[in-house]
């Protein structure tokens, strides 16, 4: 599943990623690095006043929707569409499906921030891009090609990102500093309670894909209608985007700091990793493991999914209580990073079934607990202080470029030597050397 550092417990994330980040799975959703650095890095012109009880509980809902439909879609129903048209070619037409989505959810992702920047509003956004969910939904369900389920899956994702991109912008918007905790813990169990929904949705219209389609896009509609109805907001000043070249610069002033870049090198090369095997699930459960008698590759997937969600919200809360107790935070980066590897060498040595539920537990554990201490990490190697939003952005291109870059890896793998086993090794070898990347940076114990 995809993330962006806003999909950890840590303020700073959900603080600096002020237009969200086009988050996906399997078919390939990019992570952009929010709209503009000037809506990251100057704070609105008023203090945000306190958020009212029901605004938490509606981001957790909101997001929740938003991964529900990227699992279920990209993770499930996606890849039955694509087999039921080429079964013969199924690897390579996913892996091409998924790499381009990527690389225009990423383009489109700050386009669609800089939309709402300069509206300052986020409410209609939220609302109109949720209820294009449903029509967008509907046309990827009436296609039946490659290049046309590729076009209508692009176009899912521009509306999505219009969605995700003004519902993320609510919390430095409209969440003051000192409840930015709260509110990321919110945000981020979206993500494996939406994973989970999504995989048992996905299973459960496995041989209606059409109708799961809808059933998505009317998820997040219902939940954008909730949101915007319980919801008020006061119009904010309108922010203009920073130019591209200015964006260039500071990605390159951030990569020349030693540890930054170190911290930064690790994180793409456990992103990668994770993303490469993540995206080809069903795929693996389909031509490689040996399933249970009864057990369909898809309600397999709405098995593994829940539980692989359950080990990451507890290790991302273990994680970052054990990095905060006893300060050794580049060492649990390492061992967690170490942990993920291991997992992938599970299902690479035995096709069983026992294998792969082994490996979404450990997985889970060590990917959960990878991304909240490293995120921690992060926020203590970051190169000024004046700069802690602006770098924080530049590291969310640490998590879209691996997942823009994922799917081609892994399909050319997958082709080149002619199964899975080899894709988990090369994954947890990535998760090694993220763990290795971790050991030449000095700030951090």
């Amino acid at each position: 599943m995809a993330l962006s550092s806003s999909d950890t417990d840590t303020d700073t994330d959900t603080d600096t990623d002020s237009t969200g980040t086009g988050t996906g799975t399997g078919a390939g959703t990019g992570t952009g690095t929010g709209s503009a650095s000037a809506s990251r890095d100057a704070p609105p012109a008023t203090v945000p006043p306190r958020p009212g009880r029901g605004l938490l509980p509606l981001l957790l809902v909101g997001h929740t929707a938003l991964y529900a439909l990227y699992v279920g879609v990209a993770g499930v129903l996606l890849a039955l569409q694509v087999e039921e048209i080429d079964p013969a070619h199924k690897v390579s037409h996913f892996g091409l499906i998924a790499g381009v989505s990527a690389i225009f959810a990423t383009v489109f992702n700050p386009v669609a921030g800089a939309l709402s920047d300069r509206s300052g509003r986020r409410n209609p956004w939220i609302l109109g891009g949720g209820l294009a969910a449903v029509p967008a939904m509907a046309l990827l369900g009436a296609v039946d090609t490659i290049a046309l389920i590729m076009i209508a899956w692009c176009l899912g994702q521009a509306v999505m990102n219009v969605y995700q991109a003004a519902l993320t912008s609510v919390v430095p918007d409209r969440v003051p500093l000192d409840t930015r905790g709260k509110a990321s813990a919110a945000v981020g169990l979206g993500l494996p309670f939406g994973s989970t929904v999504g995989a048992l949705v996905g299973a459960a219209f496995s041989d209606d894909y059409r109708t799961g389609y809808l059933v998505f896009g009317a998820l997040v509609a219902a939940t954008a209608v909730l949101f915007t109805a319980c919801t008020r907001e006061q119009r904010l000043p309108a922010r203009a985007p920073s130019p591209v070249k200015a964006q260039l610069a500071a990605f390159v002033s951030a990569l020349r700091h030693h540890d930054f870049r170190w911290a930064f090198i690790g994180r793409a090369l456990l992103v990668l990793g994770y993303f490469a095997v993540s995206g080809y699930q069903l795929y693996i459960l389909q031509d490689r493991t040996v399933l249970p008698a009864g057990l369909e590759p898809e309600g397999a997937v709405a098995v593994l999914m829940p539980l692989t969600s359950v080990a990451m919200v507890v290790s991302t809360v273990l994680g970052g209580y054990l990095s905060d107790r006893f300060d050794r935070s580049k060492l649990l980066v390492g061992a967690s990073a170490l942990l993920s590897a291991l997992a992938l060498l599970l299902p690479a040595v035995s096709a069983s079934w026992t294998a792969m539920l082994a490996f979404a537990v450990v997985n889970g554990l060590g990917f959960g607990c990878y991304m909240a201490v490293d995120t921690a990490l992060v926020t203590m190697v970051l190169p000024a202080a004046e700069d802690a939003a602006r770098d924080m952005g530049v590291l969310n291109i640490a998590n879209a470029g691996p997942q823009i870059v994922a799917p081609f890896v892994a399909s050319l793998i997958v082709s080149v030597s002619g199964g899975y086993t080899t894709l988990f090794l090369v994954a947890a070898a990535l998760s090694v050397a993220g763990a290795l990347a971790v050991k030449p940076i000095k700030g951090v114990r």
